[in-house]
């Protein structure tokens, strides 16, 4: 039995407490989708106009460093979400996004979630807060990671 978007909303962590009526109206803006191992979610520097919220698999966030070509930076696994360029201008991607796995992912469109967005502050107020938390845990990751990888070890 294929299960609605709307149900599917529920169980996003991201997504607990916006209420049956919010929850519809982002399933408004979603869609299912699917990603073969190896390709692209989406490339640093196109526009970015959707997130994604991963179901099943995982994808590497990948950067270009010149001398040795992408490196991974994050993985995100199924009930994480991926991508916030979305959300703020100029709406363009500032990594690569890889699946490393087959990945089935429900795909957000950036463009119809921003008028849902201005028509309903609220909606826009409670996404900014839980993309906004997305953006804390991730730097607060990439902050041990690069301490992991240059740090001395020397306590403050």
């Amino acid at each position: 039995m294929q299960r609605s978007l709307e149900s599917v909303l529920h169980d996003v962590p991201m997504l607990e407490g916006l209420g049956d009526e919010r929850l519809a109206l982002l399933a408004g803006c979603a869609r299912n989708v699917r990603f073969d191992p190896g390709s692209y979610l989406f490339h640093e520097d196109e526009p970015a106009d959707s997130f994604y919220v991963v179901r099943h698999g995982s994808v590497a966030v990948e950067v270009y460093v010149p001398t040795r070509g992408s490196v991974a930076i994050e993985t995100i696994d199924a009930g994480e979400v991926l991508g916030w360029s979305w959300l703020f201008e100029p709406y363009r991607w500032h990594f690569d996004a890889r699946a490393l796995t087959l990945v089935r992912a429900t795909a957000f469109d950036g463009a119809c979630l921003r008028r849902k967005c201005e028509s309903d502050p609220g909606l826009g107020y409670a996404l900014m807060g839980r993309f906004a938390q997305v953006l804390i845990e991730r730097m607060q990751w990439m902050r041990l990671r690069l301490l992991d990888l240059y740090g001395d070890g020397a306590a403050r």
